[in-house]
């Protein structure tokens, strides 16, 4: 594909106009949708023109844009995650009605969490997870659950490149809390997103015992009861992994 004076190609810059749209918006001007994507004004027109000719993005007056519904239904028909989220809502919906707290699945991205799906219940503590959005590993539970349970060299891989932009974690902390959540079968962080809640979540555990969703719940700190939270998430991530192993067979 054609490259642009800086060198970016179409795919690069119709992917840097779709992600510019920040979380929660409903629509961006033409210019703000530009100057986010860090494009020339003409050229945010032009592909914009373009992506709403296939549905992808959506024009209103007054030149707000808006991601399009095309785009939410080729996402969601074949999202890698389609099926993990089958086989997860159910057990979610069971562990919801048990403990009245938010549940939240996570698979790994990169050196992130990115949380797929949440049940959310009124009264329960506030989850920063969101459907969709990221978390460093060593911020979240279920990045910890899920990175501890990789192998070797994806471990290795992060922990060289990890950096808190904080200052207040280091890697060999990084490490102990991996070993610590392979030899518990958990993860656990007090306080570290939110000071008032306990965030708890354990592996969904593939053939191979490598983690390939990770399953929690956010807690308040006052109502940590590891004894009855911990066995009720592992026995639904044992079900999950039952039934995305019916799905494949």
């Amino acid at each position: 594909m054609a490259n642009s004076g800086s060198g970016d190609s179409v795919v690069d810059r119709v992917v840097r106009v779709i992600a510019a749209f920040p979380e929660g918006s409903g629509s961006l001007q033409l210019s703000d949708l530009a100057a986010r994507a860090g494009l020339p004004l003409t050229t945010a027109h032009r592909l914009v023109r373009q992506l709403a000719g296939h549905g992808l993005l959506e024009t209103g007056e007054g030149g707000a844009v808006r991601l399009g519904l095309r785009l939410w239904e080729l996402v969601n028909r074949n999202s890698p995650t389609l099926a993990l989220r089958q086989a997860a809502i159910p057990f979610m919906e069971d562990i919801q009605q048990v403990l009245h707290q938010n549940i939240n699945l996570a698979v790994l991205d990169g050196w992130e969490a990115l949380f797929v799906e949440r049940l959310s219940r009124r009264g329960s503590v506030a989850n920063r997870a969101k459907v969709a959005g990221r978390m460093p590993v060593h911020v979240s539970s279920a990045g910890l659950a899920l990175m501890a349970f990789q192998d070797r060299t994806t471990q290795r891989d992060y922990l060289k490149q990890f950096a808190d932009p904080a200052g207040s974690m280091q890697p060999e902390m990084v490490r102990a809390l991996l070993a610590e959540t392979t030899h518990q079968g958990f993860a656990q962080l007090a306080g570290v997103v939110d000071p008032d809640t306990w965030g708890i979540a354990v592996p969904v555990l593939d053939a191979r015992q490598a983690a390939v969703a990770a399953l929690g719940v956010v807690v308040p700190l006052h109502e940590v009861r590891l004894q009855a939270l911990v066995p009720a998430l592992q026995t639904a991530a044992r079900g999950i992994a039952r039934r995305l192993e019916e799905q494949r067979n």
